[in-house]
Formats: structure tokens, sequence, C-alpha cells
């Protein structure tokens, strides 16, 4: 019987590239001519992808429902970071919080979904966020979890197995520790999004 594959789910705006942090609130860039992927990225991907990852971005999406962006300017940003970084899949949730969709984190849906397509086997599997919403739905999902901290002026964490300042130093922190399931990396607390 085939080993379960593993992925590193990562959440998009603020752990692939920059987010746009309006009164110490994080927000998506407009358009894709405003992503800018943030220092350490391709290289951090290029490293999991070589340890056997699976990279899938799950992004909740909700200016679609909101009528504030199109779903053309997301899946156009989406692009965008596919022709630079070795990404698998982008799973995004486009509903708002009264929809009460299954998808939209902290709900798991997105992550549980893509385990069922790709026969993952969840509790190896990592969830990269820089949001309380991306932290919770990892846990949800019975993932590790990483936690960007950049400081920002909401709701943090109640707890996560990895704290970090980038994507980069998440990245040589789980590779140190192994397998994402197991071993219990000593976690960093530095902040500031480069």
């Amino acid at each position: 019987m085939p080993t379960p594959r593993r992925a590193i789910f990562l959440d998009r705006d603020g752990v692939l590239n920059r987010s746009v942090v309006r009164e110490g609130k994080p927000y998506p860039p407009a358009n894709a001519d405003e992503v800018e992927i943030l220092p350490g990225v391709a290289a951090a991907l290029e490293k999991l992808k070589a340890a056997g990852y699976l990279l899938i971005v799950v992004s909740n999406q909700p200016d679609v429902a909101r009528g504030t962006t199109t779903r053309a300017a997301v899946e156009a940003i989406n692009e965008r970071l596919a022709q630079g970084l070795a990404l698998d899949e982008f799973r995004m949730c486009y509903h708002d919080g009264p929809d009460n969709c299954h998808c939209r984190k902290p709900r798991p849906g997105m992550l549980t979904d893509a385990a069922r397509e790709h026969g993952l086997d969840l509790a190896a599997c990592v969830m990269v966020g820089d949001r309380w919403r991306d932290v919770e739905a990892g846990q949800r999902a019975g993932c590790r979890t990483v936690f960007i901290d950049y400081g920002y002026g909401e709701k943090q964490p109640e707890r996560c197995d990895i704290r970090a300042a980038s994507l980069a130093e998440a990245t040589e922190i789980l590779l140190r520790s192994g397998t994402a399931g197991a071993g219990a990396p000593k976690p960093s607390s530095t902040k500031g999004q480069p």
C-alpha cells in the first residue's frame, strides 16, 4: 500500500506575497501588478518540494462575495504566483462569513477536501498562515500549524506548533525537525514582515 502523501498548506497573502497592511490589518493586493513575492519564499518552496511535500495554497478571498474585487482578479494574482513559484495547486474560498460555507477558514474544508482528493495524511501535513483563521483551520483539520507573526493589530492564535517571522524561517525549522508529523520543533518568536 502506498504511503499517504503529505502537504504544506499555505495561506497566500502575507505568506507567499506581501500583504497590504492598513491600520494594523492585512489585505490582499488589488491586482496582479501589485503582487510582490516575499523574500526567501521561492527558495523555501523549492526546499519543501524537494523534501517531498505537495504545496497547496488555501486562501479566503471574501472580497469576491463582498463585490470589492472579482474572481478574475484573484485568479490573475494566483497565475502571477504560479509563474514564479513551485506551487502544486490553488484552492480559494470566495465566500463571506454569512455564507456559512465549509471552506472559509477557520473551517477546515479546503484542507480536508484536498486531503480526500490527494490521499493526504493530515497528521503529516502542515498549515502555514499569518492569521488566526489559518492556524485554527489547520488545527481543526488535524495538521501541525505554523504562524507567521507580523504583529498585526487583530486577534492572534491561541496556540500554534511553530511561530516564525517568515516562510523561509518556518521552512528551516520544519526541515530540521524531520517529518512534519513527528518531533516538536522549537518555536521561534521573531516578528516583522520583511
